[in-house]
């Protein structure tokens, strides 16, 4: 019987975010299949104190968790690339659908951060493939556009992304959880995540649209008024992307309180951009000298 549940709650979750049409008639029936199936998944609790086996506290520690994801790096075939494309869809245009998914892993597997590593390897071919086109439409020689491609991806994307994940890690649990919950803290794999979701709109939006109007339609790259509009306008929504997936991937959590607060930025987002094209900053252009200069 577990089994067959099994079955029919992955099949559901799969068809949720695929974008197909499916309804369950009573808010109560879901409400049964997440207990009967978090029953079977969960890991068992002892009956006299509520605290975990000694087994299953080790299969949930931390490392654990590191090492079977870092494990299932090795194994593409057990990788749900399939999945992954579709909440890379959803990314732009339901987010919440896409961290309702996480709430479902968390009741299914005790954890919050993904363990399957299909969306990372994803996006750094997006981070691959669009470098390289940056490469091209920059002018760039095979040494230097192999060198801009080491620079976007440890620094920039790895080094950068657990810089920002460590410090939104510290931040929630040092002033965002809700006080009867600090034993239940917010994941570092799962700040991860909420990065490596809000990074990829910027990157597909700056590393890959943007291409097509630095040299070509706009010509975004140059000191004219349409062109530092259009390129400023696309960083306003880049950035915006950012900071509003962001705040939907804390929202998501229950044992945190006013993360409403990160959306504060946006008001001084708005003001940057405002004041970028009064003094006819162009974001873009400095991008690309930046770029030039790293590889020099």
């Amino acid at each position: 019987m577990s089994k067959r549940l099994l079955v029919t709650y992955r099949k559901f979750l799969r068809v949720q975010l695929s974008g197909r049409a499916i309804f369950f008639t009573e808010e109560k029936e879901l409400s049964s299949i997440n207990r009967r199936f978090s029953s079977t998944m969960l890991p068992t609790t002892s009956p006299q104190n509520g605290s975990l086996s000694a087994r299953d506290a080790a299969r949930h520690t931390a490392g654990a968790k590191r090492y079977k994801y870092l494990r299932r790096l090795l194994h593409f075939k057990a990788m749900d690339f399939e999945f992954a494309v579709w909440q890379m869809l959803y990314l732009f245009t339901s987010p919440q659908r896409v961290y309702r998914n996480f709430h479902y892993r968390k009741q299914t597997k005790d954890q919050w951060a993904r363990d399957d590593p299909a969306f990372l390897v994803l996006l750094s071919i997006w981070l691959c493939v669009s470098t390289v086109g940056f490469g091209l439409v920059l002018d760039m020689g095979f040494v230097e556009t192999l060198k801009l491609l080491l620079w976007v991806v440890f620094i920039d994307c790895i080094g950068v992304g657990l810089l920002i994940s460590t410090l939104m890690w510290f931040i929630t649990n040092k002033y965002l959880l809700k006080p009867p919950s600090k034993d239940y803290d917010v994941e570092w794999g799962y700040a991860f995540d909420v990065h490596l979701n809000a990074f990829y709109p910027l990157l597909v939006i700056l590393h890959f649209l943007q291409l097509f109007f630095i040299n070509h339609i706009v010509v975004i790259n140059s000191d004219w008024f349409l062109g530092y509009f259009v390129g400023n306008s696309l960083w306003l929504t880049a950035i915006g992307y950012y900071l509003y997936i962001t705040f939907l991937g804390y929202n998501a959590l229950p044992q945190l309180q006013n993360t409403v607060v990160l959306l504060y930025p946006f008001a001084l987002l708005v003001l940057l951009y405002i004041l970028s094209l009064s003094l006819g900053w162009n974001f873009t252009k400095g991008l690309c000298w930046f770029y030039k200069y790293r590889v020099q």
